[in-house]
């Protein structure tokens, strides 16, 4: 009988602590949405057009399209390059990198210097709105990270790694409510990892290296400050932003000038209409109807008169 009672509160504190977890999880995403600092578009300049730059070296194994410039400095050996469809410009070791990588670095101070609210380490499952993140150590994501600019085109996402940022297989970035990769930006203090065939959306702006394992895709760019990037089978696709489209102004009533209404003159004999016009009656006004209503017209002044009068004689008494 014991063992069945102690099966039972089990069995309840179970049922009880699904939920529990579930509430707690909730608040604690309401808590992390409610704090979300407003975050501003991060400036890349001319790192802009490129989909790839790296510090030492760019290496590539199996079919790999990039959508955008690729570019390397100080280093200039990119390893594969003939297994690469690019649909963009190499400018490897050359002066248009060189002016890349200076913009790169202020960008990735920039998206360093915004003020964020903590998140935790793993992204997974969470679902969040515009505003500037960060974690207490390496940021990792398994699963999916869902982005909601909650019908803002120009909604701004950050996330600030103290470390590494790593991504498990299969994991994504889902953009929901006019979220844009193009506003979404990572900062990495150490390195970067995209697992087998994830799905990632956004600019990774790694201090060291970018590494993207077999058949990893990303709508935004892989930007390596000192170290190198590298590729397997993947495919980087340049964001582009949907602009919002200007309210249409609303146009201002034009005030229409109302004509004062015409007065026409009464014929003799005629009766008025209210509208300018008037009903032509006989030349005369028959007697007897004139009579009547002056008749009506003394009863009805008359009667509160008559009223009041009685009304005193009855006090009176």
């Amino acid at each position: 009988m014991q063992h069945s009672t102690t099966t039972a509160r089990r069995r309840t504190a179970a049922r009880v602590a699904v939920p529990a977890i579930a509430v707690l999880t909730a608040v604690s995403v309401a808590l992390i949405a409610g704090g979300a600092q407003a975050a501003t578009p991060v400036p890349l300049a001319t790192a802009d057009a490129f989909v790839v730059l790296a510090g030492s070296t760019i290496t590539n194994t199996g079919p790999t399209t990039l959508n955008g410039d690729i570019g390397l400095f100080p280093g200039s050996a990119i390893t594969d390059l003939g297994t690469i469809t690019l649909n963009g410009t190499n400018h490897a070791g050359d002066t248009v990198t060189q002016g890349a990588k200076t913009d790169l670095v202020a960008a990735y101070d920039n998206a360093a210097g915004q003020t964020p609210v903590a998140v935790p380490v793993e992204l997974g499952g969470l679902v969040l709105p515009a505003g500037a993140y960060t974690s207490g150590g390496a940021l990792g994501l398994t699963g999916t990270l869902t982005l909601d600019a909650a019908g803002d085109p120009n909604a701004v996402f950050i996330f600030q790694s103290a470390s590494d940022l790593i991504t498990a297989t299969d994991s994504s970035v889902s953009l929901i409510n006019g979220a844009q990769a193009c506003n979404v930006y990572w900062q990495v203090t150490s390195s970067a990892t995209l697992g087998v065939r994830s799905a990632f959306s956004g600019t990774i702006m790694a201090l060291t290296s970018i590494a993207l394992q077999t058949g990893a895709t990303i709508e935004g760019r892989a930007l390596a400050r000192n170290g190198a990037v590298t590729l397997d089978s993947n495919t980087i696709t340049r964001p582009s932003c949907t602009v919002a489209p200007a309210p249409t102004p609303t146009a201002t009533p034009t005030a229409t000038a109302t004509a004062a209404p015409q007065v026409t003159a009464v014929p003799t004999g005629g009766i008025a209409t209210g509208d300018g016009s008037s009903v032509t009656g006989p030349s005369s006004v028959n007697p007897g109807i004139v009579a009547a209503l002056i008749a009506g017209l003394a009863l009805i002044a008359w009667l509160p008169a008559r009223a009041v009068k009685a009304g005193r004689a009855r006090s009176d008494r």
